[in-house]
């Protein structure tokens, strides 16, 4: 039997084991059959981990019983003290710190809806959101505090502060966290249906305002229950038990108000499991605590990882990472080549995995891992058995058309925008993904954003396409590519690149490199080399408006632009058109 049948069949039978009837992963009615039905349950059941160490933070830990009883003595707070009923919203502004899992498990013990907001916003985006979902009340830390406080003010809307600032002075309204120690009382006597809103996550608002997308308990509930099925799968294609083994220890580097930081802490605290959080990004710093705290699963954007990767190589630290074996991004599209240098610096026996979701899907709902993986770098995955997926209008030469889903996991509209809600969701459940795709083999393959796709002279060119063929050159750290204006093409395609440290790769060295792979319409007409990190929003998606102002005003000249950026152009401003071969 050829290697690729092989491959389909093993699949195919891991899914049989899992997926039929009377099995963990059973689905009814399009929902998966078994588990909790509310993110209350969910967490209610994290108490019998009892002494278990569940987070790690820089200021202190907590074990599950310490957490549990932490999060349902806010829970009756927020009910008994602050007269807040099922269905008013919370808002939940901080950094990574522990207290996030209090205040935001509190808020689904109490009934309530859970926002977090974008912890980097400004005072005026966080005005913005504010106004939108109207909260009844603001839990944040004390470095959020002054951007939310005049809002707070003006609405009458009150605030419990975590961490708050060192002299103790909190604005009127505002009160300091204390934590309720009380085992006995659980949490408040509140009904919580499937039905129920549980989350509004706020779209990353890369190409305009951001929406607020909410989401059910049932919606929730299926998006928990998708990396668990993903991880099963993974473990009996290893010949494994799934579940089996011992219990993980993850470093979470995502933002935990991104919907990416779900997928990874869903099923870390249904096995157990414990969560090292970073209050801020760096590189070497996550190795220390890798090392220090013993982690099993490492989880963060594909920035985050090549910096890790990046910073283990030069320094020849492999063997700090030792006890990794799982290797997890998310959150923004991973390199093609990132799974190979994974597996060229620290081998085999580390899984690999990524996958595809949005705020709309409340999390991954594909993933690729482990030898698939490194078969298929390229693709973003299977989808999970509660989901659906659909390739609307393909290209006959390509197969390349919108990637349209539908499942349990996905939101129930934007909060208070219905002209969004129907553009975005058909009348029979399907939800249009904005991406452009191909599915084969069971597998779906992200091509790009169908407003990244530049279209040159009437040829489209892929940006993730290109930025893969960047991306694979030595000297390359960072790379995006986007569409700028061209009088007489309607658009060409120009590349913003950060080269690694020491690194003096000049632009035209770059176009060559891109040229020896692709056609010469994808080669980028104009290459911004910069020496400072590109504009990336909290998830790690690059902010391709800015740069976009910053070619509208290089484009012109092929000489630097200023201290940080060179630019190199083709002289394609005047008209030229590359042609194959």
């Amino acid at each position: 039997m050829a290697g690729g049948d092989e491959e389909r069949l093993a699949y195919a039978r891991a899914v049989a084991r899992l997926t039929s009837d009377g099995a963990p992963f059973a689905v009814r009615d399009g929902d998966y059959a078994g588990g909790p039905a509310t993110l209350r349950e969910f967490v209610e059941a994290t108490w019998g981990f009892g002494e278990r160490l569940f987070l790690v933070g820089e200021e202190r830990t907590y074990t599950y019983g310490e957490f549990f009883t932490a999060a349902s003595g806010l829970a009756r707070r927020l009910v008994d003290t602050y007269g807040l009923r099922p269905g008013d919203r919370v808002v939940i502004a901080m950094r990574n710190h522990p207290e996030w899992f209090v205040a935001f498990w509190a808020a689904q013990l109490a009934g309530l809806v859970a926002v977090p907001l974008n912890a980097w916003w400004t005072e005026d985006e966080f005005a913005y959101a504010l106004d939108d979902c109207e909260p009844g009340l603001l839990l944040v830390d004390g470095e959020r505090l002054p951007r939310v406080r005049e809002w707070g003010r003006r609405r009458g809307v009150p605030g419990v502060v975590f961490h708050p600032p060192g002299d103790d002075s909190l604005p009127d309204g505002f009160v300091a966290y204390t934590p309720d120690d009380d085992p006995l009382l659980g949490p408040p006597p509140v009904d919580v249906l499937p039905e129920h809103d549980a989350t509004i996550i706020y779209t990353s608002g890369t190409t305009g305002r951001p929406k607020g997308a909410v989401a059910t308990h049932r919606a929730h509930v299926g998006a928990a229950l998708n990396p668990r099925y993903h991880a099963a799968v993974s473990a009996l294609l290893r010949g494994r038990i799934p579940g089996a083994g011992p219990t993980p220890v993850s470093l979470t580097t995502f933002p935990l108000f991104h919907v990416a930081a779900f997928t990874s802490f869903y099923p870390l605290m249904a096995a157990g499991g414990t969560l090292v959080l970073m209050r801020k990004w760096d590189a070497e710093r996550a190795v220390d605590l890798i090392e220090r705290h013993r982690v099993t699963h490492y989880a963060g954007v594909p920035t985050t990882a090549l910096q890790l990767l990046d910073l283990v190589e030069r320094r020849g630290w492999t063997d700090r990472l030792a006890t990794l074996s799982h290797f997890n991004t998310g959150g923004a599209a991973a390199p093609p080549g990132l799974v190979g240098r994974l597996t060229a610096l620290l081998g085999e026996h580390i899984e690999p995995r990524n996958g595809y979701g949005l705020t709309e899907t409340c999390g991954g709902v594909l993933a690729n891992f482990g030898a698939e993986y490194r078969a298929h770098p390229h693709s973003a995955g299977r989808p999970a058995p509660a989901s659906e997926v659909r390739i609307e209008d393909p290209d006959p030469a390509s197969g390349i058309g919108e990637l349209w889903l539908r499942g349990q996991c996905l939101v129930r509209g934007y909060w208070g925008d219905e002209a969004a809600t129907r553009a975005a969701f058909t009348p029979d459940g399907w939800f249009r993904t904005g991406d452009l795709a191909t599915y084969a083999d069971g597998r779906v393959t992200i091509v790009d954003r169908i407003k990244d796709m530049v279209i040159r002279g009437g040829e489209n060119v892929y940006c993730v396409e290109v930025e893969g063929a960047l991306y694979d050159h030595p000297d390359v750290a960072d790379a995006a590519v986007l569409g700028v204006p061209h009088p007489t093409l309607g658009e060409e395609v120009a590349a913003a690149v950060v080269l690694k440290d020491g690194a003096t790769t000049g632009a035209d060295e770059l176009r060559a490199h891109v040229g020896r792979s692709l056609a010469a319409f994808k080669v980028p007409a104009h290459v911004l080399v910069r020496n400072v990190p590109l504009p990336r929003n909290a998830t790690g998606k690059v902010l391709k408006r800015e740069l976009a102002a910053l070619f509208t005003s290089s484009t012109s000249s092929t000489g630097s632009t200023s201290g940080t950026d060179s630019t190199s152009s083709t002289g394609s401003t005047s008209g030229t058109l590359f042609t194959s071969g």
